[in-house]
């Protein structure tokens, strides 16, 4: 994937409402904290510390919303992505409510940033996640009942096999879970809205502006090409694109690539009557699909998951297939958008979020592994909560899961995982 400075050609971009531009960083400049990337975690790690009075500069390689932050699915899902209870080991039954709970609060936190900055981005509640097999459907049964005894605050409904029609017009599933407190949105138009709402409580955003080293000590410089900035803590929320920059984090976290495609604008009818309740939808495949339509009508269609290093030639062919497999009847649908880009994979598919033992000045949140549109905005809250009082219960919680990394060195890392993955995959044909 070539690595261009401005946004991918992406509907996103192609729709979105704020496309002003920030200056690049030229010369010296002190902060309380230094956040590095634009993306929903850096932004919002600001946003956060600017609320708590400190003095905050952001630094981000090309363009706010660049990455993945900027060219994801849409989905906004409760939970950290991952079933939590596994970790109990670590965290303790405390904990694992914690995080639980997080999954939850972490959605109603998006909401209610859309709701205090009177961002426009698309918001609409509803989401639907889809059984591929009968034995996928009993496992969502058993999270329709943890959700009843957990009382989850939203309404939420379990559709039977011979239901799904109500909600998506296709024969590829075995059943499906509602969830009304989940949602989807346009996420280029969050991040720019949440950036330009940083900005006016006085962070200081550069864009343009590459980090090229970090010096550590107790204040850090963080040196760009023209410029650096002084600060007391630094914030790494690179997650995929950290590159080489903080060795002792690159390590955790493997770059995997996804791949979106958006139809032409569908008549009304159609549209639907493919989704009609006009949910967000994702079934359980270890390449998933996801998929749900945007304001203006068109199915926005994604997933497939690359961890080899290389993409596909020409993603519109390589996704269509595998929307047609979904919706036969948009055979004859041109693809209006195609785009790919990065996400953050961990070996446990649990986000990492702390700071560095080395250097206990410095903060991290990375490898979301896909699930990251409403668990930035909850790390970034705890990261603020460690800056500015100098500690966190969420965060120590999040630090106490232990992260591999992944082996094999720079260069095996992938084929390893796409190995790791393949096995899954045959597992998952086999049943």
């Amino acid at each position: 994937m070539i690595a261009s400075a401005e946004h991918a050609a992406s509907y996103y971009a192609a729709t979105a409402r704020d496309n002003q531009p920030y200056p690049l960083l030229d010369g010296e400049i002190c902060a309380d904290v230094c956040v590095v990337g634009g993306g929903l975690t850096g932004v919002n790690t600001a946003l956060e510390l600017a609320l708590r009075g400190h003095s905050v500069v952001l630094l981000e390689a090309r363009r706010i919303g660049w990455g993945a932050s900027g060219r994801n699915g849409g989905q906004l899902i409760r939970g950290i992505g991952h079933d939590v209870s596994g970790f109990g080991k670590y965290v303790g039954e405390e904990g694992v409510r914690y995080l639980e709970r997080a999954g939850v609060d972490s959605v109603t936190l998006v909401a209610e940033r859309i709701d205090e900055f009177a961002i426009d981005c698309d918001l609409r509640w509803g989401f639907c996640e889809l059984a591929n097999t009968p034995a996928q459907f009993a496992g969502l049964r058993e999270e329709h009942e943890h959700l009843l005894a957990s009382g989850y605050p939203h309404p939420f409904e379990l559709v039977e096999p011979q239901r799904m029609h109500q909600v998506v017009a296709s024969d590829c599933y075995a059943g499906g879970l509602i969830d009304m407190g989940s949602g989807h949105l346009h996420p280029l138009d969050l991040v720019s809205g949440e950036a330009r709402a940083a900005s006016r409580l006085g962070v200081r955003i550069f864009e343009q502006s590459p980090v090229l080293r970090i010096e550590h000590g107790s204040q850090v410089v963080v040196h760009c090409a023209q410029g650096r900035v002084r600060a007391d803590s630094l914030v790494l929320g690179c997650n995929a694109h950290l590159d080489e920059l903080e060795p002792k984090l690159s390590g955790k976290v493997l770059p995997a690539g996804s791949y979106v495609i958006v139809t032409e604008p569908l008549p009304e009818e159609l549209a639907s009557s493919l989704i009609p309740l006009n949910l967000a939808l994702c079934d359980q495949k270890v390449g998933l699909d996801y998929y749900r339509l945007t304001a203006d009508r068109r199915l926005l269609f994604g997933g497939a998951c690359h961890y080899s290093g290389s993409d596909p030639r020409d993603i519109g062919a390589y996704m269509r297939p595998k929307m047609l497999k979904v919706f036969p009847q948009l055979a004859k649908v041109r693809i209006d958008y195609q785009w790919g880009g990065m996400i953050g994979i961990t070996a446990n598919r649990f986000p990492q979020v702390g700071r560095l033992a080395q250097h206990p000045n410095v903060f991290f949140a990375q490898g979301y592994s896909g699930h990251g549109l409403n668990v930035t905005h909850w790390s970034a809250k705890l990261l603020a909560e460690a800056i500015s009082v100098g500690q966190s219960k969420g965060l120590d919680v999040f630090g106490a899961v232990p992260h591999l990394t992944f082996p094999g060195g720079k260069l095996l890392r992938s084929p390893l995982l796409a190995l790791g993955m393949l096995w899954y995959r045959m597992k998952e044909v086999i049943g």
